[in-house]
Formats: C-alpha cells, structure tokens, sequence
C-alpha cells in the first residue's frame, strides 16, 4: 500500500447523504476547509435506494389502485400493469445510481470528496481508506461529524444467510417484476414496497414476527393497514417465527415454527437497520462497537463516556447526525440535526434539538402519518391520557369519496390541554399530518385548535371533530 497522506482539513464529515451531504455543503459555503467521506452515493439512500425510487414505485402503484376504484362511481376500466415504466423513471430518478451530479455540487461549493471508508483512528485523527487502496490520515482542525447513515440488517435465520435475498437495494433496482415476492419484516419498508408490487401484479406475502403490522404505531392503524393490504390480495401472515429459509430451483421457502411453508421466487428482507459501528471505530469514543447508537447533546455534539472517553480529552468537537444518534431513521431527522450542527460548529446559536414532535409517514394506501407519542407510549411515561378517534367516512369528503377510497381516522392524544402525539391514516394522510405535526410542536393548547375555522368539505375538518370530542371529554 502506498505511504499514507496526512491532510488537516478544518472538518471532516463521514457520511455523504442527506445530512451529511447539507453539513458538508453549508460548511463549505461558510469558508471551511470540508472534506467529506462516503463509500457510496453521494446523496445517500434516500435519493437511490429509499425515498424517492420507493415512493415512484408507490405513486405508479397507487394509480391502479385508484383504477380499481372507477366501478360503482365513474364506469368500468380494464387495467394492465406494465412494471417496465415504473423500472424506468426509477433509474431515471436515480440517474442509473450515478453521483456524479452530486459530486460536483459538493466540490463546487469548495469541498473535497474522498471515495473510501472512513474510520476514527485516534483522538482528532480519521483515516480513509480510498476505494483506489490509498489510504488518507485527516487530522480535522474544528470538527468530525458522523453521518453515517444505516445499512439493512439482516436476522440470523438459519439458511438465510448465502441465498440471493433482495434488501430494499435490490428491489429498488430490479428491471423485472417478480412473479411472487415474500416480504420478511411488516414495517413501513416492507409494507410500502409489499403493496406497490403486489398492485403492479406481483403475488405479495408478508411475514411479521410481531403481533401486528407496524407494531410501534397505534392499533388503530395496524389494523387498518392489515384489512386494506387483505383486500388487495396480500397474504398477511403475523405473529409468525421463522424457523429456516431454504432456496433451491430458484425459489425461496420460509418454513414457520408453527407448521408453515411459504414459498416465493423472490424474498425481501425488510427486518430493520443498522448502524455500522464496529467500521467506524467507535470504540475510539468509548463506544462499544456493538451500541445501536452514539449518544449527543441538545447541540447534536457526542458526549463522552466518563471515564472513557472525555470530551476535553479530544482536540477537536465531535458531532453527530441521523441514523446514528438513535432519535429517528427519517431523512428529515437528519436535515434537521444538521441545520443544528452548522449552527453549533459556527458558534451561531440558535434553537436547540427538541424531538418531541418527531413525524413519520408510511406511504402505504392509505398513508399512515403519525407524530409524537401513541396512546401507549404516552401512558408508559405514566402521563394522565385522554385521546379521541375520528373514522373519515363518517365526515362529508368520506362520503363523498365513497367507501371504496375512504379508509382512515384521525387519531389525537392529549395529555392535560396539548397533544402529545396524533396519527393521521387516510387519503394522503402525509400531508395532513403537517397541522397535526405543528400542533404537537408548538403545544397549541386544545382551547386554541378547538376554536379553529375547518375548511369545509375537507378531510382535516376530521380534526376539529377529534378536538371537539378532546376538549369534551
């Protein structure tokens, strides 16, 4: 290996996607001598892997299902789904998973960009191990951030582990529409994805672990979800333990410890994420290779480890943003972490972090939006707890979106005179989710929302009836 070039950048930013890509940038902007670190895309996941390519696939899965809608309201409509267009504006969108357009707006901001794994290596000291073998030690003037995003895990299910199973990655770039998919893991990935191919005439199974499709949203919605996937054909299979994975002849076989055997041509693990501590050091920072998270400040700057790793020990900040820090796995999460870290490395102030509001849409359809705590959570922090539920087919735009397209509630949780938390299911229930998400933000009293002018026939005049109940109750 070629002798190692030693750099002293005022900062060093692992981590090219979304948040790392705006600290990186704005750093830049400011003046800073910026380099920022990525093995892969610049732009990170969301924009090739996740966000965007999945909710094309959504966005064209939708339109049939609103085909499928016509009968009984505006005729009769035969629909032929054609995955190939889908499959095009992905690799469009994506620009056949090239970066470079990415790359140069980093660079042409007055960044450096170094291809490579990059790693802590000592107190101040990251080393970068370039995908040409050269290897690059980084002895940041100012600051490191963290920014590494999360990767699929994968459950350790016998057999699994050597088959060509999909993760959202090979999904999202697959030309061809399998003629079955099995999906591992009922949360949003899983379920977006799942319903998409299963309305683009993909035969869908999904498989959860747990007792109910997106356990850590309200029963409400679980149940919503479950009954409107059904309807679409997809076999739901819940509470169920894997016992082993077998492929052979080019299909796939779950075999369930209850008895079970599902079989598919494709298998897509959407079991969770991970963080990748054990390549980034962590263990530098006193942080257990093994932790599922790095822990920050309200300023989104690491806290030491007494004993370990003091923070006056380091010759430079260390901050910290997205995936890792445990607060939300949301591209959004990690915009609004690194608008805080930019202000914090620039000693410009401002306000700090706060997560109580923190929002999350699964894009399924009906779309599940949700901010804050559940009725549950909310309880087990033993807060005093009223909360109110309102179906859209009991208001005027349910009915008038008939009951083949009205599926949805709202949902709010209050505790004392605020909401501490709503869900928002229903037809574009994301963007519902805005009000809903500035409510629980700005701890609008209930009096406040009670007094509000709905806009009529709307479905967020829903919320005004849950308000109603709320401020009754």
């Amino acid at each position: 290996m070629p002798a190692s070039a030693r750099e002293t950048p005022d900062v060093v930013v692992i981590g090219m996607g979304p948040g790392g890509e705006d600290v990186a940038g704005r750093l830049a902007d400011a003046g800073l001598d910026v380099v920022g670190v990525d093995e892969r895309l610049v732009g990170g996941e969301c924009p090739y892997y996740g966000c965007i390519p999945s909710k094309i696939m959504v966005r064209s899965a939708d339109l049939v299902g609103e085909a499928w809608r016509i009968p009984g309201m505006a005729g009769i409509v035969r629909v032929h789904p054609d995955f190939h267009p889908v499959a095009r504006r992905v690799r469009e969108a994506t620009h056949n998973w090239d970066d470079k357009a990415a790359v140069d707006r980093f660079t042409g901001r007055g960044g450096r960009f170094l291809r490579g794994t990059a790693r802590l290596t000592g107190p101040g000291e990251v080393t970068v191990l370039g995908t040409d073998g050269r290897e690059t030690v980084l002895m940041p003037r100012q600051a490191v951030v963290l920014a590494t995003g999360s990767e699929p895990s994968t459950p350790p299910v016998p057999g699994l582990a050597g088959t060509p199973y999909w993760t959202n990655r090979e999904l999202i770039e697959t030309e061809e529409l399998p003629e079955s998919l099995l999906v591992l893991g009922g949360g949003a990935i899983g379920l977006e994805l799942g319903q998409a191919l299963q309305r683009l005439g993909c035969a869908v199974t999904v498989v959860e672990v747990g007792p109910r499709l997106l356990g850590r949203e309200e029963p409400e919605s679980s149940d919503l979800v479950t009954r409107v996937l059904t309807g679409d054909g997809v076999a739901v299979h819940t509470g169920t333990e894997l016992a082993s994975v077998e492929y052979r002849d080019g299909r796939f076989q779950l075999i369930c410890r209850r008895g079970e055997r599902l079989s598919g041509e494709r298998l897509l693990v959407a079991t969770g994420r991970r963080v990748p501590m054990d390549r980034i050091g962590a263990g530098v920072l006193g942080i257990p290779s093994d932790a599922r998270v790095v822990p920050i400040d309200e300023r989104c700057r690491v806290v030491g480890t007494p004993g370990v790793w003091p923070v006056e020990g380091w010759p430079v900040g260390v901050w910290a943003i997205g995936d890792i820090t445990g607060k939300g796995a949301f591209t959004h999460m990690s915009m609004y972490q690194a608008d805080i870290t930019v202000r914090a490395i620039l000693g410009q102030g401002g306000a700090p972090a706060r997560y109580h509001a923190v929002p999350r849409v699964t894009f399924t359809d009906p779309e599940i939006g949700a901010v804050g705590l559940t009725e549950a959570d909310a309880r087990a922090q033993g807060l005093p707890v009223r909360a109110a539920v309102t179906e859209l087919a009991a208001s005027s735009r349910g009915y008038i979106h008939g009951a083949n397209g009205n599926a949805g509630f709202i949902k709010l949780v209050a505790s004392g005179d605020t909401l501490v938390g709503a869900t928002s299911a229903g037809p574009s229930g994301g963007e519902l989710l805005g009000l809903l998400s500035l409510a629980v933000s700005a701890r609008i009293p209930l009096s406040e929302l009670a007094a509000t002018i709905w806009a009529y026939p709307t479905f967020h005049r829903a919320v005004g009836t849950a308000v109603a109940e709320l401020v009754q109750s």
